[in-house]
């Protein structure tokens, strides 16, 4: 279970003034916690792991928004 708190340590840690290396270390960091937590639900099919993983995923959506910036598709 120390995984699990790794993923709801990472979900509580600060994403603001990230320079972009701490963003690209931040969104790889979310991958392999959401990747790691998904073998896991593929056995137990736990709810809570699902739930973990999703609000890890938003979180790492909107690193990866700063990382590539916005669409902007107004011309």
């Amino acid at each position: 279970m120390d995984l699990i708190n790794q993923a709801l340590e990472f979900e509580k840690a600060k994403m603001s003034h990230m320079s972009t290396s701490d963003r690209v270390v931040a969104s790889r960091e979310a991958k392999r916690l959401i990747l790691a937590i998904n073998e896991i639900y593929k056995q137990t099919k736990d709810v809570k792991l699902m739930d973990i993983m999703k609000r890890l995923t938003v979180k790492k959506k909107k690193i990866e928004v700063r990382l590539k910036g916005r669409l902007d598709l107004n011309y």
